[in-house]
């Protein structure tokens, strides 16, 4: 089983799952997280400068790593989702979702169905034509994932129908967008978390939401999600390089120290 089938076979049988988000566009950063013990990576192409080529770069080293990885694309245009899906990447997250119409759309472009995704056999995830068009068509019904995310108000009201749309594997709430939509302030207030409690509840499609380093999951876990997104490249690069400052041993003198 390809690393991609086996993550969309494991976010359907609601195993806990961490991924993390990839902000840097460059090969080298999926390379160095791929080989942590992350379940899944995802390349951040909403708020990240993701472009066709560095997409397509980033998930040859995923497929070489043998770490499987989504796109956040920008948005959900059948374009931009027929693009990542044939560099080779495990499904798309995408931004935004807001009604069953634009769910069931979504469902149609990242699967070879009439009206939907453009097939083509040339492809990384056709393997270049070494897999027969058919088997390829077949297979890809195994190896794409569709996360619709949910943060706006109007996606709140139609979580429920959104996770039952047939090809919807997961929904992702997006706290930080969901606090603007509710006019808050705090992503993480008692009202927003129990919008999100509420669609981490949904039937029919895997529940999961971004959670900050540290932040337990239990709790959410509890309420129904089975993954989490936790940090950033960005995030770990801070992290790292504030230690590092901080437990640097000898006493750096300040400009007011010297003489």
């Amino acid at each position: 089983m390809s690393a991609n089938a086996r993550l969309k076979a494991r976010l359907r049988a609601r195993e806990a799952l961490l991924g993390t988000f990839v902000k840097t566009p460059h090969p080298a950063v999926v390379e160095i997280l791929g080989a942590l013990g992350f379940d899944f990576l995802v390349l951040d192409g909403e708020h990240a400068p993701f472009d066709r080529a560095t997409t397509d770069s980033c998930l040859l080293a995923a497929r070489a790593t043998g770490i499987a990885t989504l796109v956040r694309v920008p948005d959900a245009s059948p374009a931009a989702i027929l693009g990542v899906l044939d560099s080779g990447a495990a499904g798309v997250v995408v931004p935004h979702v807001t009604s069953v119409g634009m769910a069931r759309a979504l469902a149609d472009a990242v699967r070879y169905v009439p009206g939907g995704r453009g097939i083509a056999g040339t492809t990384r995830a056709g393997r270049y034509g070494l897999r027969p068009l058919a088997e390829h068509r077949r297979a890809a019904a195994a190896e794409v994932t569709l996360v619709c995310q949910i943060e706006d108000r109007e996606g709140v009201e139609q979580f429920a129908a959104i996770a039952a749309v047939e090809g919807v594997d997961a929904l992702f709430v997006g706290r930080a967008d969901l606090s603007l939509s509710y006019g808050r302030d705090d992503f993480s207030s008692p009202a927003i978390d129990a919008i999100a409690a509420s669609v981490l509840g949904a039937k029919g499609a895997a529940t999961g939401l971004y959670c900050a380093p540290g932040e337990d999951f239990a709790p959410w876990a509890a309420r129904g999600a089975s993954f989490a997104v936790t940090g950033s490249d960005h995030g770990f690069l801070i992290e790292g390089a504030r230690a590092l400052v901080a437990g640097f041993a000898p006493r750096r003198p300040s400009p007011g120290d010297r003489p």
